[in-house]
């Protein structure tokens, strides 16, 4: 779709007709892809990106706003005095920028396509978000928390950098995939119902939610750990898998005529 095919739909289409046509152009989500990630943020996603194409909004736009929600938060949960209200408010934060991210590229679906510098854009704030998300929760819980050790500083260390490891290997597969195998017919295998729920302590919209439990320094500690604990299990699974996977497309490109 052409700049000028996007406002004629702007003009013609109800708000209902574009939440339509951006669900049938929905892509298929990737196989065991936490709950979370999958029934709620993108379908809130896609009545925000609904809205912010009737109003012109281009995805970097979009991009800009879940920016703006996040780092709030995260600035918020570092300077901010643990408490209910604070979770809270940090938690809704989070959700709403991690909506906002999702509506970005469904804009730029409805927009007929997305642009390399969008790209760039949307993965680098992921990358910083990533990153000061789990230092703010270390500031926060040097600040604050009454813990009986420093030692347990080290969870939100180690927390972001099995995040940003896990990002960057996921960024990577995908660029390696589109560079050594760009003709593979995407995967047709159903969804799995218990790799997706195996997969839910790696939810992003997980993490976000525990923040509600602020209120009770001790109790968000101890979901936090066991956030930790389940994301770096998963990630020493899967970077095995993921080298096979590699190393299956490296057999294939040598085998090719």
């Amino acid at each position: 779709m052409t700049s000028t095919s996007a406002r004629i739909a702007r003009s013609t289409e109800t708000y209902s007709d574009t939440v339509r046509r951006l669900s049938s152009a929905q892509k298929t989500a990737a196989r065991g892809a936490p709950p979370y990630s999958v029934y709620v943020n993108r379908r809130v996603g896609r009545y925000l990106a609904a809205g912010a194409f009737r109003l012109g909004l281009t995805p970097n736009n979009v991009t800009a706003v879940s920016a703006g929600f996040t780092f709030c938060a995260i600035v918020l949960l570092a300077i901010g005095e643990p408490s209910w209200w604070l979770g809270l408010v940090v938690w809704l934060l989070l959700a709403i920028g991690y909506a906002f991210d999702s509506a970005d590229g469904q804009v730029a679906r409805l927009r007929g396509g997305g642009s390399p510098s969008g790209e760039w854009l949307d993965h680098v704030v992921d990358s910083i978000k990533i990153s000061t998300l789990h230092l703010a929760v270390l500031i926060t819980m040097f600040t604050h928390f009454p813990l009986s050790s420093s030692t347990w500083l080290l969870v939100p260390v180690g927390f972001a950098a099995v995040a940003a490891v896990s990002f960057f290997a996921m960024i990577l597969n995908d660029l390696l995939k589109a560079k050594h195998a760009p003709t593979a017919p995407p995967s047709t295998a159903p969804r799995s119902a218990l790799r997706s729920f195996l997969g839910l302590p790696t939810d992003y919209g997980v993490l976000c939610l525990a923040f509600v439990l602020l209120g009770a320094p001790l109790a968000f500690f101890g979901v936090y750990s066991v956030l930790f604990v389940a994301n770096a299990l998963y990630l020493a699974l899967a970077l095995g898998k993921w080298f096979r996977d590699m190393t299956a497309l490296g057999r294939r490109e040598v085998a090719r005529p």
